[in-house]
């Protein structure tokens, strides 16, 4: 079934294309799925269909069907894994850098989640649904590291409510730009998507989620800084938003980045080092670490000459 939206240009839209502004009423579409709605008769202008580039006036009447989405078939792939532990409830994996957790717009394949599948059969939790199952939380794809997923929706639903309690314990190895000034520290600002760029994350003073990070120094090197960050909040990219908020962005971060990369890096120097939590069955606190991976340790090394 599909959704239909309609709006009403307003006088400030005048001479506006159709295209642009609908990008702006409903950001969550992108602007190319926007066009190609266009192209297909799924937008009306004043009752009829509209072309991309045409030009608003106040009071046009604007008609917006949204085909209902429909998910793909996800299928297992025999793709190797990293795993530090598993049990009859939790898998924890150490994750690749360059591979992305769940399927995705562009990524329906090569993920965690279809390497999960092959590797745990049928043997993972549901409550995220066909594009993420067992998935309990997620870290970017240039990111390294440990994270957990579920084999059983009750597990699943323990980790889950420890994730909201901000009790699981999340430490991160990152290398910054610049010298920051005190040897630690802590980040809370709000995080929500960027009021321009859709596709970021910022620290918003309105509508933001609450995310806190800490910071820890452990080596410097003048122009560059190696740190431990603690999480108490999951925020998407927080650590990489929060350490560029406050003027220190990660080494190699072609988001939040400053431009340059002299270490010919593929995106931020950012680890998820140790993970801990309360075992869903059994009840008792464990923890897990997951090496530095070579690159992390190569550019290191390179700083410390």
């Amino acid at each position: 079934m599909e959704e239909v939206r309609s709006f009403e240009v307003s006088e400030q839209a005048e001479g506006s294309r159709l295209d642009r502004y609908l990008a702006e009423c409903v950001p969550e579409i992108s602007r190319s799925y926007l066009q190609k709605l266009i192209r297909d008769g799924g937008v009306l202008l004043n009752g009829k269909p509209a072309k991309a580039g045409a030009k608003l006036a106040p009071g046009m009447e604007i008609e917006l069907s949204v085909p209902e989405a429909r998910e793909p078939e996800i299928l297992p792939e025999n793709i190797p894994l990293d795993i530090l532990y598993e049990d009859k409830d939790v898998i924890l994996i150490n994750k690749s850098k360059g591979m992305v957790v769940h399927p995705s717009a562009g990524h329906y394949s090569g993920t965690l989640v279809n390497a999960l599948m092959f590797h745990c059969r049928d043997g993972l939790s549901g409550i995220n649904g066909v594009l993420r199952p067992g998935i309990v939380h997620r870290i970017d794809k240039d990111t390294t590291g440990v994270l957990i997923a579920c084999k059983n929706d009750r597990a699943h639903n323990a980790l889950a409510e420890q994730l909201k309690a901000h009790t699981i314990t999340r430490r991160y190895r990152a290398v910054v730009c610049g010298n920051l000034k005190e040897d630690e520290g802590t980040v809370d600002a709000p995080i929500g998507r960027h009021p321009v760029e859709r596709k970021r994350m910022a620290v918003v003073r309105s509508g933001g989620k609450h995310a806190v990070t800490h910071y820890r120094v452990l080596e410097r090197f003048g122009a560059y800084t190696y740190i431990e960050c603690s999480l108490e909040t999951g925020r998407t990219h927080q650590i990489r938003v929060h350490m560029a908020s406050i003027g220190h962005p990660l080494l190699g971060d072609e988001v939040y980045g400053r431009g340059k990369n002299p270490f010919r890096l593929e995106g931020q120097t950012l680890h998820a080092m140790v993970l801990g939590f309360i075992h869903p069955s059994t009840g008792e606190y464990m923890e897990f670490e997951a090496p530095l991976p070579a690159y992390f340790e190569e550019v290191l090394e390179k700083l410390r000459r």
